[in-house]
């Protein structure tokens, strides 16, 4: 069997005089040291690159969707990259806020806001409120009575596509939580009751077809939904939303977010849609930057069955392979270019069968308790969906770059555990 795929390594990755592998000029194993494991390590370099490709690709009032991975440091990098935020809670929005990202560079998201949220949103002048239901306008109109404030908002409309992705998530069908559906006749009864409305100002449509999408031509199967009705409502504004892939596996191919941006750009003018265009990429900016590295405690064979192959980690850090049964590579950090000749089951330590990372995980042959073995492209979905399942701390998150590491969220303690419980 072949070495680790090159390509889904982070940008900056290097091998070391002694087949080690380095991202941003650190090393893997001294970081470990240094930080411990479970370790997200991000490539500061790449995810840089990656928002200001996607500013060129699509211009000002693209987003970055943080719920692929957030911290005030990530927070921060995005901003000064010159891209918006998209939040979907009022968690996100309170990290954004204390990153001193500006409240207008921010869109609120969610199909179920709460009073709450929308008055912090209201009250902190948010850029756009994307609107998902007529019972969020209702709010948004009792809000107004108490305080007068107009916030802009976008209509989340449900164009009617079935990308081809896991059905978890799929947005844009017609059987969808989200948004209001074009076909049904929601979306014209929304722009209606929205324009009547002294509460909100509408300035635009948000369309989002799901997430992994590997075939660009989806989101042109949208904006040709989407075309007549963007159209005659006149309105200055459309986000595609995000949800462009990227590869995770051997053989996997996914679009550039320069690619996307051209398919749609080209879609929406071959439509005649003169709208602004923008867009929400999350993990298509922050999942290939990201390398998750763990230690090996135990190796368990199985006669003629399998090896299993148990982590310090597991579902709390990387949950997507339980949820969607996504697919992930495996190396060996100290010999990030040896042929991998071993197949092994990558399991967690959670009190859970289902907690595998990687259910047929190749590996160089002579793997023993105590190396490292890590998973490369964990950067989205990975910290931001993890969990203290079994009351298991989360692993810290390292930059790196230029030969220098920086600790933007420290590992959580058993005192962080205990934080909140007041029994």
């Amino acid at each position: 069997m072949s070495a680790l795929p090159w390509g889904l390594l982070p940008d900056s990755s290097t091998v070391g005089v002694d087949g080690q592998l380095l991202v941003g000029g650190c090393d893997l194993a001294e970081l470990a040291e240094e930080f411990g494991t479970p370790l997200f390590v991000y490539d500061e370099a790449q995810l840089k690159a990656r928002c200001a490709e996607a500013v060129a690709a699509f211009g000002d009032g693209v987003a970055y969707a943080t719920k692929a991975f957030l911290c005030r440091a990530m927070a921060r990098l995005a901003h000064e990259q010159g891209m918006h935020l998209d939040v979907a809670s009022g968690g996100e929005l309170a990290v954004a806020l204390s990153a001193g990202v500006p409240a207008d560079r921010i869109v609120l998201h969610g199909n179920n806001k709460s009073d709450e949220e929308l008055i912090t949103a209201r009250d902190a002048g948010v850029g756009r409120i994307v609107v998902d239901s007529f019972d969020e306008l209702d709010r948004l109109e009792g809000l107004f009575g108490a305080d007068g404030i107009v916030p802009q908002i976008l209509l989340r409309i449900t164009p009617g596509v079935e990308a081809h992705t896991h059905e978890f998530v799929m947005t844009g069908q017609d059987d969808s939580k989200f948004g209001f559906g074009l076909k049904v006749g929601d979306a014209a009864r929304a722009v209606e009751r929205a324009r009547a409305m002294d509460a909100v100002e509408l300035v635009g449509i948000h369309a989002h077809i799901g997430s992994q999408v590997f075939v660009a031509g989806f989101f042109e199967q949208a904006i040709e939904a989407l075309a007549p009705f963007v159209n005659q409502t006149g309105l200055p504004e459309l986000s595609i939303g995000g949800g462009i892939g990227v590869a995770y596996i051997e053989g996997e191919e996914a679009p550039s977010i320069t690619e996307w941006g051209a398919v749609v750009r080209k879609a929406c003018d071959h439509a005649g849609i003169t709208a602004r265009v923008s867009a929400e990429p999350g993990r298509a900016i922050a999942a290939a930057a990201g390398i998750t590295v763990y230690r090996v405690g135990t190796i368990k064979e199985v006669p003629s069955i399998r090896t299993f192959v148990a982590v310090d980690g597991g579902f709390i850090d990387n949950p997507r392979p339980a949820l969607y049964g996504s697919g992930y590579e495996t190396f060996v950090p100290a010999a990030v270019t040896a042929d991998r000749t071993e197949v092994v089951r990558l399991v967690g330590k959670h009190c859970e069968s289902g907690d595998v990372l990687v259910s047929e995980a190749k590996v160089p042959a002579g793997l023993v308790v105590g190396d490292l073995i890590a998973t490369p492209v964990t950067g989205a979905y990975g910290r931001s969906m993890g969990s203290n399942y079994n009351l298991l701390p989360r692993p810290a998150v390292v930059f790196v770059a230029d030969g220098q590491a920086r600790l933007v969220i420290r590992r959580e303690t058993e005192a962080d555990l205990l934080a909140t419980d007041v029994g």
